[in-house]
């Protein structure tokens, strides 16, 4: 009651403060922050980045190491409520990317100290919190990016009907005719993954691989599609004159965000491998569609 209704009500914001600089962010069975029993409080010490939308945020859930011995990596990792205006809680700066400043923010844990109310799930289920939450939210990803698929698509589509060189419009040349039909054919099968993901998700089925798959793939049709566009924009499309610059920086952090490309890949090829293995069949960890 006290942190979910008010979110709910639209009167504050949350922000999620998991990665750290110090570690690679893409394992966080490495994270440093610390969160000690005293008393009846938790104590908490480390460093974040990349706590995004932190300014302006009511209270942040916070990743922290509470049993740096357990045997399981995951199970090292508890998550907590922390309000941002603890004594301690140091919002050091908005990280600046190369697509600007968007609140992706630096945060020092100073013995901050939060009762042991403030554990949120089981003690050691940090990880497992996160999963929970990364694996809707890279689809909610997924279907912002299509809508800026089509978008470019689309203005690359416009240009190219209205550009005239070299004796045609490059509408008509093969090479820019194969950008579009490459383009169409990716974004096809970015909707009909995030549909199919989704449809395991809402139906309560596994669904990590075909989670893992979408996010891929809809994060290189968005990189592919932008940059297509860009070059059929020739100059103008580099300039600030056009949105297609920026759309292409935000691009890139597509690949990183919620998941590194080569980390998907990793999960995809072990999900791959274990269903064979266990089945004699890749139907399952392809869909397990019946074709």
């Amino acid at each position: 009651e006290k942190y979910l209704n008010p979110l709910l009500a639209g009167e504050v914001r949350s922000c999620f403060s998991m990665t750290e600089p110090e570690v690679a962010g893409s394992d966080p069975t490495l994270i440093q922050t610390s969160a000690v029993e005293d008393g009846d409080d938790w104590v908490i010490n480390g460093h974040k980045w990349f706590t995004s939308g932190a300014r302006g945020a009511a209270f942040a859930i916070v990743i922290a190491r509470t049993d740096p011995d357990a045997e399981i990596p995951q199970a090292r990792n508890s998550a907590f409520i922390v309000d941002c205006d603890s004594e301690g809680f140091e919002l050091v700066r908005d990280v600046e990317t190369m697509a600007g400043s968007h609140n992706h923010c630096e945060i020092r844990y100073n013995d901050v100290r939060v009762p042991k109310a403030n554990l949120l799930g089981e003690r050691g289920g940090g990880h497992k919190l996160g999963q929970v939450r990364l694996g809707p939210a890279r689809l909610a990803h997924c279907m912002r990016w299509l809508g800026e698929i089509e978008q470019a698509l689309e203005m690359l589509i416009e240009r190219a009907k209205s550009r005239y060189a070299h004796g045609s419009l490059l509408s008509e040349k093969q090479s820019i005719q194969w950008m579009m039909s490459d383009s169409a054919m990716e974004l096809y099968a970015s909707k009909l993954m995030v549909l199919h993901a989704a449809y395991k998700i809402e139906n309560g089925m596994e669904f990590k691989q075909e989670v893992s798959m979408a996010k891929h793939h809809v994060a290189n049709t968005l990189w592919r599609v932008c940059d297509r566009a860009v070059q059929v924009h020739g100059a103008l499309g580099y300039s600030t004159d056009s949105p297609l610059s920026g759309m292409l920086q935000q691009a890139r952090w597509a690949r990183l965000a919620d998941g590194a490309d080569e980390v998907h890949q990793m999960r995809i090829a072990e999900i791959l491998m274990r269903t064979y293995e266990e089945t004699g069949s890749i139907g399952g960890a392809v869909g397990g569609l019946p074709l």
